[in-house]
Parts: C-alpha cells; sequence; structure tokens
C-alpha cells in the first residue's frame, strides 16, 4: 500500500487554528491554558494533551526586513521513525499507509522516545504516565476518512492523500510560488531523515519557520540500539552478580585480614 500523508502548504495557512480545535476534539483531549508571552501563539510546544499547534514565528533579516510565518507542528510520521528504534516495550509501530503508531497500552512512560525524536515530538502525560502524540488519525484513515486537521481546514492549507502524488503537487506549487515573489520557496520532508510521512510547502527556508535545516538522530541512538537494547536483557543479572561477586569477595578478604591481625605475628 502506498503511503499516504498530509501536505501542509505554508502559503495558504491563515493560523485560524481550526486544525488546533479539530484535533483536541476527536481525540477528546482537554484544553491546555498557557500564560500570554507576548506574542500570538497559544503554545510554545506539543504536549502530552495537543498533539499540534500553530507556529506564529517573527523575525527580522538585514536584507528581506521584517517577516512574520505560520506553520503547523505535529508527528513527523518518519519513515524511519528514531522514537520506534530506542522504545524498550516496542510501544511504537508503522502502519502499512506510514504513520507511526503508538500504542498506550504497551507504553511504560520512560520516555526514550522523546529525547530520541529529531524534532522533539512525543510528550509525557504525568497523570497517566505515559507517553502521547499524534497518530495522524490512523482509525479515522483505516475507515476511509481524511484527519481531522485536514478535513477541518477552511482554506486548502492542508491536504491528505498519497505521498508520491502529493510530492507532484508541492513541485508544482514551489515552482509557482518561486515565479510569483518566494525565490526561497522549497518542499520539507522529501529527504530529510530518509523521508518524512509530513510534507510541507515552505514559502522560504525551513529555518525561518523552527524547522532544522537538516535533521539527525543522535549518535547516543545507535549505541542504544545495536548495543544496549539487544543485551539489555542480560545487562541487569550480569551487573547484579558482578555486585554479588565483589560484595562476597571483599568479605574473604576483610575477614582474612581481620584474622591475621587479631592472632598477630612472632
Amino acid at each position: 500500500m502506498n503511503n499516504m500523508t498530509n501536505l501542509y502548504d505554508t502559503s495558504k495557512c491563515t493560523a485560524c487554528r481550526g486544525c488546533m480545535i479539530a484535533c483536541k476534539d476527536w481525540n477528546q483531549l482537554p484544553a491546555v491554558i498557557e500564560p500570554f508571552k507576548g506574542n500570538y501563539s497559544t503554545h510554545e510546544d506539543t504536549d502530552g494533551d495537543t498533539f499540534t499547534y500553530i507556529r506564529f514565528i517573527e523575525g527580522e533579516d538585514p536584507v528581506d526586513g521584517f517577516y512574520w510565518n505560520f506553520l503547523k507542528y505535529q508527528c513527523m510520521h518518519c519513515l524511519e521513525p528514531a522514537c520506534m528504534e530506542v522504545c524498550p516495550r516496542g510501544a511504537y509501530s508503522k502502519t502499512e499507509w506510514g504513520a507511526t503508531y503508538h500504542d498506550p497500552e504497551k507504553c511504560i512512560g520512560c520516555q526514550y522516545c522523546t529525547y530520541a525524536c529529531p524534532f522533539h515530538i512525543p510528550k509525557y502525560r504525568k497523570r497517566e504516565d505515559k507517553i502521547s502524540k499524534c497518530n495522524l488519525c490512523y482509525e479515522r484513515v483505516e475507515e476511509g476518512l481524511t484527519p481531522a486537521c485536514a478535513r477541518t481546514c477552511p482554506p486548502g492549507a492542508l491536504k491528505f492523500g498519497n505521498r508520491d502524488e502529493l510530492l507532484v503537487e508541492a513541485e508544482q506549487r514551489v515552482k509557482y510560488l518561486r515565479a510569483n515573489g518566494f525565490p526561497r520557496a522549497t518542499i520539507y520532508g522529501r529527504t530529510e531523515l530518509g523521508g518524512l510521512n509530513k510534507l510541507y510547502v515552505l514559502t522560504d527556508t525551513p529555518d525561518r519557520f523552527g524547522l532544522p535545516v537538516n535533521p539527525t538522530v543522535s549518535g547516543t541512538i545507535s549505541f542504544w540500539q545495536n548495543w544496549v537494547q539487544p543485551y539489555f536483557g542480560w545487562l541487569i543479572p550480569l551487573a547484579l552478580a558482578g555486585s554479588a561477586a565483589s560484595f562476597v569477595t571483599t568479605r574473604l578478604l576483610a575477614n582474612k585480614n581481620g584474622g591475621h591481625g587479631k592472632g598477630g605475628h612472632e
């Protein structure tokens, strides 16, 4: 089955936050009220009860002057997800159409996935002692529906469909934007980290939208996956056995030395 995903076009987004409300409604997530911080953003990041949010990025460039960009931010559903690699309980899996699914029944709340994710998406939900994140409305897609955010978007900035077909559409859109006042327009998600199952049409470079230009997975992830995780089952017993051996050896030496001291030598 072909990968299915969302294409988000920043040039069409009006930052109405309809996608945020639709996500909250479908997933039955409570509102999270954050204090006002002097900008238009209602959230600074995703959290255990907020799977997606709209970023408002303000900046000033010495050449281009002031700029103000919008960006819908959520799980990127990487084609090679680091979260799935490090999870010790196998709580992550890929659906046959590309969503990175998190199973809360298997989750133990260790948060390894949070630190492994290059985009820092999985978040800890304290009341349940588990991780939560966007699952790309897999239950809707399985029933032939589109994700709630894409279904709701009033200006059509979000579109759900076949990834390959959306890439072709994105290329055409970028070509149009470059010819009409956005010379640095680009596609994000086509090749990053081996490909993301979340595509963006950006009107400027990724850093202008708060996205990493070249996202990478930490080298410690490979160490965990290749060395710690495969042998985790016997590393703990081995460490305990070593501690026990050290304790016994220390006691034997102490008794031996103590005996010599008590009897003395001529």
